[in-house]
């Protein structure tokens, strides 16, 4: 896995346009690490064939099926499961990250609409001759990401550890905030191929139920450190 480590530290969260990105509040997070891209389609693959865990309907799908694609289709618990495999073999407690973390990272410590910048989406190299038919293989396009991240909020949703609330920033601890204790949906970020606009701003939220497997929904894997 090829990890970026952030350092813990404090960033404004939130604040965009829509009512559950509001109020706008100052959020610490603990350093952690975050995957450079998505889990690919590859990957997971292996975790099939050593677990027999099922495989999404789709998993066939001919536009979907480029092992260095992402692993689109499985479904937040199935994102947990895998997690929890690869955790196991790395010796690693790892996780999917918060809403926090994922903004913080997108973030990188500006004040910026997207992950690479301020700049509208359309500026992205290629962007109408992009995701017509599927995800891209996520190492297609180098990193226009200060850290070098890898379709942080495009090409697929990625799901969140937390439980999703549209007012939960009204009640979000300062620490480490990472959901509600219980809900019906899971929050998820980033853009995705599916979509008139294929591209989310850091601070956009989005969420469905747990179970649900889509196309357009993949996961990055996170992970708990000590220091930086």
């Amino acid at each position: 896995m090829d990890w970026i480590d952030l350092p813990g530290g404090g960033f404004w969260m939130g604040g965009g346009p829509r009512s559950n990105e509001n109020p706008r509040h100052h959020v610490r997070v603990d350093a952690f690490r975050l995957a450079r891209s998505q889990v690919v389609r590859q990957d997971y693959q292996a975790f099939l064939d050593d677990t027999g865990h099922p495989a999404p309907s789709f998993w066939q799908d001919e536009e979907l099926s480029h092992p260095r694609r992402p692993a689109v289709g499985p479904s937040w618990d199935d994102a947990v499961l895998y997690c929890r495999w690869v955790g196991e073999r790395w010796g690693l407690p790892v996780r999917l990250p918060s809403e926090a973390e994922w903004e913080y990272a997108a973030k990188a410590g500006r004040e910026v609409l997207y992950p690479w910048g301020d700049a509208a989406p359309e500026t992205l190299p290629d962007y109408k001759r992009r995701w017509l038919q599927g995800p891209e293989p996520v190492d297609l396009y180098p990193s226009l990401h200060p850290l070098g991240f890898l379709g942080l909020g495009e090409n697929v949703h990625e799901w969140c550890l937390d439980w999703y609330d549209a007012d939960y920033y009204a009640s979000s601890p300062a620490d480490n905030p990472r959901g509600p204790d219980e809900g019906r949906r899971r929050a998820s970020r980033g853009g995705a191929w599916r979509h008139k606009i294929k591209v989310s701003r850091c601070a956009a939220r989005s969420s469905i139920p747990p179970h649900f497997q889509y196309s357009d929904y993949g996961f990055r894997l996170a992970c708990d450190i000590d220091r930086f």
